[in-house]
C-alpha cells in the first residue's frame, strides 16, 4: 500500500485519453443577512401562470412561527411543512410527488426547499420526480435522470451539509442509502441568509457544522484530491476552524459557517468524501442515526486514518462541551453488524478515495466491524 504522502505526490499529468467530468454549478446565488426578503421578486419572473403554483417544502420547526408569514405566497401556492426528525426517504419523496400531482391540474412553477439538509434534499428530489416518471428509488445512483427537473430554489436554515450546492440528493431507499446524483439535481437558485440560522439549537449547529468539517478533511486527505477540490476544501476547513476554535461574534460565526458549507459542498464536487461518511450511511440505514451525528460518532475513532483531523475534532468537542451519544452499537446482533458493513462497503468510491484502489485489502469486513463496535 502506498502512503498518503506518495499518493499526494503521484503524477496527475493528464494523458490524451483523459476525460474530465463536466459538473453543473448553481447558476444563481444571493448571500447576505436579510436577503430572504428578496425571495418574492426572485420567484415572480419564474411563475408560469396563476394556475401553476410554487410549492414550499419547509421544515416543520417553522410551523406556527412568524417566519411562515414571510413566505411570499400568491394565487394557489402551497406550503407543506415536513418533519426533519428522520433522514429523507425515497418513499417520502414519492408521497409528496403524488400529493402535488393529485392536487394541482397544472405542473408547479417550481419547488422551494427551506430548512436543513433533509429539506434541501427532499426539494431536489421532488423537483426531479415531478418531471421524470417512476419512483425515487429508480433514480438512486449516478446519471440516471433523463429529463431536467422543475425550477427549484434552496434556502438553508442550518449550515454545514453542503446540500445547497451539491449535485446529489441523498435518500434512504428500501435497499440502500444513496443519492440521486445527476446534472439535473443542482439548484437553479440558492438564497444564503445567515439570519435564518439564528434559531438552530447548539447540538444541531455543532453536528451539522461537523458534517462540513469532516467532509473537508476527507476530501483533502483523499486520493481523488486535485487543485479544484483542494482550493474549496482548504477555504472551508479554514472557516470551520475559525468558527469552532476561535472566539467569534455570533454574526461572524453565522456568516462564516454558511460560507464554509458552500465551499465544503463545492470541494467534493470534483473529489469525494471518505470513511466517516461511508460508515455513517450504514448507521443511518440501520438505526436512523442523523447524518451529522453519525459522522461524529464514527470520526472520533478514525485517528489512524485522519490523525490531524481527529485531533482538531476532539478539540472542538471539548471547547463546545458536546457530549457525543454512547453505546450506539452496544446491543447490535451479528446480523445488524452485517447490514452496517454491507451498506458501508457498498460506497466504493468513498473507500477508494480514502484508501486507494486496493482499499478492499485494507478495509476488510472484520476490521470495519471492529470500528463499528467502538461506537
Amino acid at each position: 500500500m502506498k502512503t498518503k504522502e506518495e499518493l499526494k505526490n503521484r503524477d496527475t499529468t493528464p494523458n490524451k485519453k483523459t476525460t474530465y467530468r463536466n459538473f453543473p454549478m448553481v447558476p444563481r446565488v444571493i448571500f447576505g443577512p436579510g436577503c430572504f426578503s428578496q425571495l418574492g421578486e426572485i420567484l415572480l419572473p419564474k411563475r408560469k401562470n396563476s394556475d401553476a403554483p410554487f410549492i414550499f417544502l419547509i421544515d416543520d420547526f417553522f410551523e406556527n412561527q412568524e417566519f411562515a408569514s414571510r413566505i411570499p405566497l400568491m394565487f394557489n401556492d402551497e406550503i407543506i411543512f415536513v418533519s426533519a426528525e428522520e433522514e429523507p426517504k425515497t418513499e417520502q419523496v414519492d408521497t409528496l410527488v403524488a400529493h402535488i400531482n393529485e392536487k394541482f391540474d397544472e405542473k408547479p412553477s417550481g419547488i422551494i426547499g427551506i430548512g436543513g439538509g433533509t429539506l434541501l434534499d427532499l426539494a431536489k428530489a421532488v423537483s426531479i420526480l415531478l418531471n421524470n416518471k417512476g419512483l425515487a428509488k429508480d433514480y438512486q445512483g449516478w446519471d440516471l435522470v433523463g429529463r431536467p427537473s422543475l425550477y427549484h430554489v434552496g434556502i438553508p436554515t442550518v449550515s454545514g451539509t453542503g446540500a445547497e450546492v451539491s449535485r446529489t440528493t441523498v435518500l434512504l431507499g428500501p435497499e440502500k442509502k444513496l443519492g440521486i446524483n445527476s446534472d439535473y439535481t443542482t439548484y437553479d437558485q440558492v438564497i444564503l441568509d445567515p439570519d435564518l440560522t439564528r434559531t438552530v439549537p447548539k447540538d444541531q449547529w455543532f453536528y451539522t457544522g461537523m458534517d462540513c468539517f469532516i467532509h473537508c478533511v476527507e476530501s483533502l486527505e483523499g486520493t481523488y484530491l486535485n487543485a479544484f477540490s483542494k482550493s474549496y476544501g482548504e477555504k472551508a476547513l479554514e472557516l470551520c476552524k475559525e468558527v469552532f476554535l476561535d472566539d467569534l461574534s455570533e454574526s461572524e460565526s453565522r456568516d462564516k459557517l454558511m460560507m464554509a458549507s458552500w465551499h465544503g459542498g463545492m470541494s467534493i464536487a470534483y473529489s469525494q468524501v471518505g470513511i466517516a461518511h461511508a460508515m455513517s450511511y450504514g448507521l443511518s440505514y440501520l438505526l436512523g442515526t442523523k447524518h451529522g451525528i453519525g459522522n461524529c460518532l464514527v470520526f472520533q475513532h478514525l485517528g489512524e486514518f485522519y490523525p490531524r483531523g481527529v485531533e482538531l475534532f476532539k478539540q472542538m468537542v471539548q471547547k463546545h462541551q458536546i457530549e457525543l451519544p454512547q453505546g450506539t452499537c452496544a446491543n447490535l446482533t451479528q446480523d445488524d453488524f452485517d447490514t452496517l458493513i454491507n451498506v458501508a462497503l457498498g460506497m466504493e468510491a468513498l473507500w477508494e478515495n480514502a484508501l486507494g484502489p486496493n482499499w478492499k485489502t485494507i478495509m476488510t469486513p472484520k476490521r470495519l466491524q471492529g470500528l463499528y463496535e467502538k461506537i
